[in-house]
């Protein structure tokens, strides 16, 4: 492993997972694992410039279509790219169409960036999980052989039993608490070739499982405050993410734009680095 690489800029592109959510900062946005990756990578790196793309509740056509060209066009050092998780948590999935364009995805960003990092999503351990592992584990197959063709570096969460612990997932069950969220962060980081501070695999400490009534009202809270509204808004065709971009998109502009800390050394939450000059995002 080359402990001594150094990136000068990485672009986070996919759906909550990149995006940071259940990682809440007390300002209300979210910070998450590429934010937490970008913070470490300003630290070393002088002059780090970053920018997260990544919007809720994108499907991977949406993904293609409203960030690949946007983050291609920015010449990274490293792209992230996790996409398609939420088409195969459809009841009706088209994992031909999954397949088609996550395959255009990669083709587009591949040549665009020094590295590529693409990702086996991690999944909470439950009856979810087993319902929708056959098309996840499909997805997962195409990511290993796209990263074999385009020369790409894979991130296996999916392969770390810890991540699948219930305690590193938010109430919600679909996203990862602000401890699951660093673990990822380490994970990217140690494939990027940089320097191990944790083993992020390490299982939690064994407790004991919870009362049958605490898993009832944990189970009424969960369909009543994210299960309800999320069939709702498949009955209805929305998505938590509409009328959002991602958080270094800019809307009038129609282009993504870069944001560096003002101290490197002491880089801060990415929520307050400044935005690089638009005449200096190409």
């Amino acid at each position: 492993m080359e402990t001594n690489a150094s990136y000068s800029s990485l672009v986070a592109v996919g759906d909550s997972f990149t995006e940071g959510m259940s990682d809440l900062l007390p300002d209300g946005s979210y910070r998450g694992w590429a934010d937490v990756l970008a913070g470490r990578l300003a630290a070393r790196t002088p002059g780090f410039r970053y920018a997260n793309l990544a919007v809720r509740g994108k499907l991977i056509g949406q993904i293609v279509d409203e960030q690949v060209d946007a983050a291609a066009a920015m010449r990274a050092d490293v792209v992230t790219l996790v996409g398609g998780l939420n088409d195969t948590l459809r009841p009706k999935c088209d994992m031909g169409m999954v397949r088609g364009r996550l395959e255009e995805a990669v083709e587009r960003l591949a040549p665009s960036c020094g590295k590529l990092v693409l990702m086996r999503s991690p999944g909470r351990n439950g009856p979810v999980m087993e319902r929708f592992r056959p098309r996840m584990e499909e997805l997962f197959s195409l990511v290993d052989e796209l990263a074999a063709r385009h020369g790409a570096a894979v991130v296996d969460l999916y392969g770390a039993p810890a991540l699948g612990d219930p305690r590193l997932w938010d109430v919600d069950r679909l996203h990862l608490t602000a401890d699951g969220h660093r673990r990822v962060a380490e994970a990217v980081w140690q494939t990027l070739g940089l320097p191990p501070e944790i083993d992020w695999r390490t299982p939690l400490p064994a407790a004991a499982p919870p009362k049958w009534a605490v898993r009832r009202v944990e189970d009424l809270r969960f369909a009543r405050q994210h299960l309800l509204p999320w069939i709702g808004r498949r009955l209805t065709g929305r998505s938590s993410g509409d009328g959002r971009t991602g958080a270094q998109y800019s809307a009038e502009l129609g282009r993504a734009f870069w944001v560096t800390p003002e101290d490197g050394r002491v880089p801060g939450p990415v929520a307050s680095w400044s935005p690089v000059h638009v005449t200096d995002l190409s």
